[in-house]
């Protein structure tokens, strides 16, 4: 196991994004500080700094912040956890290698599945 932040350095996210202008990109908590080593790019929710007895106006905006971040990612999230209700990602026990070609092949079943959900629900509301 390792961290997100840890894991993005590793694999060469935060120099490719260096070079990257006009992108951003809606990261959750575990990214934060990345912003700052990507020419602002990354985008995570506001870091508190008065942990300790904070002011009720700080509360507020704090609050109202991190709502609108979350409300931006909802998205992301769903289509992580409907990602995770794949047996396959849920314990992947197969090599690290073919792991990206195991989330392709399943992120185009869903996409797949869900088209033929729409294609049924308009065949049934036109009955």
């Amino acid at each position: 196991m390792t961290a997100d932040i840890t894991q993005a350095r590793q694999s060469g996210m935060v120099a490719l994004l260096k070079n990257t202008t006009g992108l951003r990109i809606l990261a959750d908590a575990g990214y934060q500080g990345l912003g700052a080593r990507t020419v602002g790019q990354v985008i995570t929710p506001p870091y508190r700094k008065f942990r300790k007895n904070p002011s009720s106006w700080y509360e507020e905006i704090h609050t109202r912040q991190r709502k609108a971040h979350s409300s931006r990612r909802i998205r992301v999230e769903h289509g992580i956890a409907h990602l995770k209700n794949w047996r396959s990602l849920t314990r992947h026990l197969g090599r690290r290698e073919s792991f990206a070609d195991t989330v392709r092949a399943v992120a185009g079943l869903l996409s797949d599945h869900q088209h033929h959900d729409r294609i049924e629900a308009a065949r049934t509301t036109m009955q």
